[in-house]
């Protein structure tokens, strides 16, 4: 099966208590799609600058990642500083370049248009919108936002909302949107929006997902050395994502099991800067440590 995936490829400047990483390979695209590939074909649908490493462009295609679709403009690379302390669950933006992203206008071809299943990372609604408007009866649409957007393009944001299939948040950005500081009752409220599945990210406290009026959470994989938690919501997305664009029929079941890769994928995502670690990432890693969760868990 066929994935679209609209969303920031970027170079990221990353600082952890483990070390700095400058200029490497980032963006919520890109973390998506090196998680869905091990699922489904993904196509990317971005923008880059003229400053953009081959290289970077090579090892995406090297992943198996149509990447037709990534336009590259005339200026900057959309670009992201932070750093990381404590406890790493938060980063500390330090810099952000929009770059060619400020005048972005997601272009793909007519084959890209018949692609059912969908996924919108977190970039400006309007721009999820228009390209959400150019393709053909799609089967699963999925959308990820962030606080800009809630706070600056909420009407566009509840535009797009309500013609999402699965929502995925982090909790602070759930408790925007709903109004509700309680994590569940935040969820029952988005779910009211329009799509039917909910998903609450919480970093190392795990996910809660809500569904046909049903509740599942689950822990995240204890990591035993965290280096970087940059795109980890966007991998556990991938995960997710690339799991339901696999299965033929989505139900409570093939859900949970979802969740439980998407888990896992971020779980090895956090062990490297950037995507060092989903470089190298194989399915057999994948399996042998969603077996050793399912124990852990005691999930059937």
């Amino acid at each position: 099966m066929k994935l679209l995936a609209l969303g920031t490829v970027a170079l990221d400047t990353v600082k952890t208590p483990s070390g700095k990483r400058c200029d490497i390979l980032g963006g919520s695209a890109t973390h998506f799609a090196l998680a869905a590939r091990f699922f489904a074909d993904v196509n990317l649908v971005s923008v880059i600058g003229e400053d953009f490493p081959r290289r970077h462009l090579d090892f995406l295609r090297a992943k198996g990642l149509d990447i037709s679709s990534v336009r590259k403009q005339g200026g900057e690379s959309f670009r992201w500083s932070g750093e990381y302390t404590g406890d790493l669950n938060e980063a500390i933006t330090l810099n952000t370049h929009l770059g060619v992203l400020s005048a972005f206008s997601p272009e793909i071809n007519r084959a890209q248009r018949r692609i059912k299943n969908i996924f919108l990372a977190n970039v400006d609604p309007d721009i999820q919108m228009k390209l959400l408007n150019r393709i053909q009866s799609p089967r699963l649409v999925a959308l990820d936002t962030m606080n800009y957007w809630i706070n600056n393009k909420r009407e566009s944001l509840f535009r797009i909302l309500k013609k999402a299939d699965i929502f995925l948040a982090n909790d602070a950005e759930a408790r925007a949107i709903s109004g509700e500081r309680h994590l569940i009752n935040a969820a029952k409220e988005l779910k009211k929006i329009g799509p039917k599945i909910v998903l609450v990210k919480k970093g190392e406290h795990g996910v809660i997902a809500y569904f046909e009026n049903s509740i599942f959470s689950l822990p995240a994989y204890p990591v035993e050395k965290l280096v970087d938690p940059t795109g980890a919501g966007d991998t556990f997305a991938g995960g997710f994502i690339g799991y339901l664009t696999k299965v033929r029929k989505i139900n409570k079941n093939t859900i949970k099991k979802a969740v439980v890769y998407g888990t896992i994928i971020a779980s090895f995502n956090v062990e490297g800067f950037g995507t060092e670690r989903a470089s190298c990432l194989t399915l057999k890693e994948i399996n042998d440590r969603v077996r050793k969760f399912k124990k852990l868990i005691h999930f059937k």
